[in-house]
């Protein structure tokens, strides 16, 4: 996948990062750490620029968040209420867990989305729940937007200062990338735990 990525990049430029990170946002599997500091590293020998690749990461990035928005917002409350009463006997889940989550989003979803853009995986599906919960669109781009630029300028100047090395740095943010899982995949475990036990006891 990575010498598609860079095949493509040095193809189409800055339309390519622009589509690239698009997909990625839809499709966390391509790693945006690639193409963001493989893009860097492009400022040294090619015509593109810092600002130019930031600015068509970040554009990229926007729109693949709107489209997952849009999909959380096509979801919404009630169809999940709907799916709850349905099958969520089976995973022991009621309406009022949904309605929690959804009043939780409501009051912390902002800088939820605002620094979950800087966490693997995590950025790009942060958009469902925020299209779900109905977060005001406008506020909705402006937290992703802020998030996203700096986490494409970090990258992006990381790559350009490190130059032919930037696969170095891609090393480094796999490791990154695999103790933020980690970190999710707990938290995960014992938030399930901690609710399973409450309603034991319920």
């Amino acid at each position: 996948m990575e010498n598609w990525i860079t095949n493509i990049m040095e193809q189409f430029g800055y339309a390519g990062i622009l589509l690239l990170i698009a997909l990625e946002n839809v499709f966390p599997p391509i790693p945006s750490e690639v193409i963001l500091t493989f893009g860097g590293f492009m400022t040294t020998y090619s015509s593109l620029t810092i600002t130019g690749v930031v600015i068509a990461a970040t554009v990229g990035s926007v729109l693949g968040a709107v489209i997952l928005y849009g999909a959380g917002y096509l979801i919404n409350v009630d169809r999940l209420e709907g799916w709850i009463d349905r099958y969520g006997r089976f995973l022991r889940l009621k309406k009022e867990d949904i309605r929690r989550a959804d009043a939780w989003f409501d009051k912390y979803g902002y800088w939820t989305v605002l620094f979950c853009r800087m966490i693997p995986l995590i950025r790009s599906l942060i958009s469902i729940p925020a299209g779900i919960s109905k977060m005001k669109f406008g506020l909705f781009l402006l937290y992703t937007t802020i998030g996203t630029l700096i986490w494409n300028i970090v990258l992006v100047s990381v790559g350009a200062a490190v130059g032919g090395s930037w696969e170095k740095i891609v090393g480094f943010m796999d490791v990154y990338s695999n103790i933020a899982y980690a970190a999710i995949a707990v938290c995960g475990l014992g938030g399930i735990y901690l609710f399973l036990r409450k309603r034991k006891r319920a």
